[in-house]
């Protein structure tokens, strides 16, 4: 057996454990930062929930760069999966990963490419933006001048960031607020670029088709027509 095939199958046997394991660190933090009356015995059963779950997605990426052989050439054709590993948070964008593993096991995709990039686009907006507005309410709440005290607040200002429409009434203080304004900055950008060219792709095919279909204006048809 190759190194390609034993990376399949690896692959195919830890999807969805892998994607169970994402969501459980997504719920787990967000109850830690949501619930501030939570005891602390249970913030530190939730925090050891979080890293043991850190710790999969280590092993996981670790054991596909052994089996795949590829060296340093591993880290650069899977960057999605290294930025995951370092930044936990995005870990449910793993949703996409199990979704086309879904739909390879398929004969034909239910869904046309067009349609697919803006679900994945989407739904890692929603998922981009629920962890961001996380990661901020928690860096922000407590902060000298802050003006994202709420939860209710940071969801706003994820949704303007994300848009790119940036309204200003709130804005994170925090360096690590800021931080990760620019990155949902240029995340949103590239979703929203992705979307875009996506759907006017799909215009283009659409129109493209029906002229297609159209008789010449010079054929038996297009006269009789007339």
């Amino acid at each position: 057996m190759n190194d390609e095939s034993r990376l399949w199958q690896w692959r195919q046997r830890t999807e969805v454990p892998l994607f169970l394991a994402s969501a459980l660190f997504l719920g787990c933090y967000a109850v830690r930062v949501l619930d501030e009356d939570l005891p602390q015995g249970w913030r530190n059963a939730l925090l050891a929930v979080t890293y043991a779950t850190w710790a999969l997605f280590v092993v996981d990426y670790a054991v596909r760069w052994r089996l795949s052989g590829q060296g340093l050439a591993f880290v650069r054709r899977h960057l999605m999966d290294a930025i995951v590993v370092v930044l936990p948070l995005l870990r449910p964008l793993r949703f996409v990963h199990l979704y086309e593993s879904v739909q390879h096991r398929r004969a034909q995709p239910r869904l046309s490419l067009h349609a697919r990039v803006i679900a994945y686009a989407g739904l890692s907006s929603v998922l981009l933006g629920f962890a961001g507005a996380l990661t901020v309410y928690a860096a922000e709440r407590a902060a000298p001048g802050a003006t994202i005290t709420t939860f209710g607040d940071s969801v706003w200002w994820a949704c303007s960031t994300l848009t790119t429409v940036g309204y200003g009434d709130v804005t994170p203080v925090t360096p690590l607020g800021r931080a990760v304004a620019a990155f949902m900055m240029a995340g949103g950008l590239a979703l929203l670029g992705a979307v875009t060219g996506s759907f006017s792709s799909w215009l283009i095919q659409t129109f493209t088709l029906e002229q297609d279909r159209q008789p010449p204006r010079d054929s038996p048809g297009a006269a009789g027509g007339r």
